[in-house]
Formats: structure tokens, C-alpha cells, sequence
């Protein structure tokens, strides 16, 4: 299983929020490319980063934070956030990311995200599934929709796709353990998706247990930040 540590960017620092609430965020750095190479000194080879400042504002912001880290570093990274048109999602790729992640534009422009999965290829194209009790949340979490997140992955699912991060809302950025059964639903319904489990993670036995279920990868974002899990408890996945 694939160790995913998370960076999530406003004004350009590195920061945390609890249950994707902008009024409750917490700053861990001020740099983030210091950020993203203590990650890499640590064996890690992946890294996730979220324009928080584009998801609120509907247009890619940090691409320039994007470029920074994909130039100075060897991290593999998925970007997403306020990727909302062909322009920003070109942008992304340009400035370095291996894999941009789509959720509100899967629900408010199909075609759009269509294109992309025709255009991109579904190995670069990651679906952004967020929700909250089980409902498809948008625009950085603000907004939520009135489709179920089951029938979301099942008809994206059935378009090609083949990464699906998801991410239960009400565990984000609250160290209390993630949605077991949430991801067990999920695969047990596309059991031949990618699944990247994300919110909540607290401890080494929570990535041995999403790892069990048989997620593809793990998110981890405060739980590193605050020391819940360090980088020892990662060596057995990092192959250390």
C-alpha cells in the first residue's frame, strides 16, 4: 500500500483544517518545499497537495508551489483543488503533477471530466470522492451535493475511471480513526478500483487495517504533522 502524506496549502503555508472548516485551520509550516523534502529525506515517495485557496475560489492558485516542490524534489504528486476547467487541469500537469485529483468538477461538468479522462488517461486522472454521512461534498468541501457517494464511484467507475481518493469529512483533521466501513463499501461494491483511503488516520494499526480492507494507498495529514505516527512506523510500507 502506497504512504500518501498530504500537504494542504493557504497563503502559501502549510496547514491543517478539522473537518474541512477553513475557520478552524491550523498552520504547521510557512515553508512548504521544506515541508515536501523532509518527506523525501524520510523514504517517502509520494506526496498529495491540495490548493485549499483554489478550492474556495474555483481556479488553480498554488501551481506555482506545485512547480516549486516537482522541481526540487523526486516526489510523485497528485495536486488537486480548484481545478474547475481544461485550463486549470493543464496548468497542473504542467507545472508538475503526475496525477490531478477531480471531484467537484465530476459532479458540476461531466463532459469536462470526461475529456479529461479521455485526454489524460485514467492512470493520471485520480476522482475526487468527498462526502459527508455518505453525500458527494464539492468546491472544498462548502457545497454539498444530493448524490450518494456508492452511485458516484459506481457511474465514474463505469466511465473508465481507475484512482478514487476518498475522503469521509466528518474524520478529517480529528485523529480519531477513518471510515473502515465506508472503504469496505466502497471496494466491496468496485472491487477493481484503486482506492486511496483518506481522513482520520491516526496510528500505524489504522494504515494495517485500511491496507487490509484493500485500499491502494493511505492519506496521511495531521497524524504526521503532530507526531501520531512518525516516520519509523512507516518503514514496513515504505520498504525500509
Amino acid at each position: 500500500m502506497r504512504i500518501i502524506p498530504a500537504i494542504d496549502i493557504i497563503n502559501g503555508e502549510c496547514v491543517r483544517l478539522s473537518k474541512g472548516d477553513y475557520n478552524k485551520k491550523t498552520v504547521y509550516s510557512k515553508n512548504v518545499l521544506d515541508v515536501a523534502k523532509n518527506f523525501e529525506d524520510n523514504g517517502i515517495q509520494f506526496l498529495h497537495l491540495v490548493d485549499l485557496d483554489g478550492a474556495k475560489q474555483n481556479r488553480i492558485i498554488n501551481y506555482k508551489i506545485l512547480k516549486k516542490i516537482s522541481s526540487q524534489t523526486n516526489l510523485t504528486i497528485d495536486f488537486g483543488g480548484g481545478l474547475k476547467s481544461e485550463e486549470d487541469i493543464k496548468i497542473a500537469f504542467e507545472s508538475g503533477a503526475k496525477q490531478v485529483t477531480l471531484g467537484s468538477v465530476a459532479i458540476k461538468n461531466p463532459e469536462l471530466f470526461l475529456k479529461s479522462l479521455e485526454k489524460y488517461g485514467s492512470e493520471k486522472i485520480i476522482l475526487g470522492a468527498d462526502a459527508r454521512k455518505e453525500k458527494i461534498a464539492v468546491s472544498g468541501w462548502l457545497e454539498e451535493s444530493k448524490m450518494n457517494i456508492y452511485d458516484f464511484i459506481k457511474e465514474k467507475t463505469e466511465s473508465g475511471i481507475q484512482y478514487v481518493i476518498s475522503t469521509d469529512i466528518d474524520k478529517d483533521g480529528m485523529l480519531e480513526g477513518p471510515s473502515f466501513d465506508l472503504y469496505e463499501k466502497i471496494i466491496g461494491e468496485n472491487p477493481n478500483i484503486k482506492l486511496i483511503a483518506s481522513g482520520g488516520i491516526t496510528s500505524a494499526s489504522d494504515l494495517e487495517k485500511v491496507k487490509s480492507i484493500g485500499c491502494e494507498g493511505a492519506i496521511i495529514g495531521k497524524a504526521l504533522y503532530e507526531n501520531r505516527i512518525k516516520f519509523n512506523d512507516l518503514k514496513p510500507f515504505l520498504g525500509c
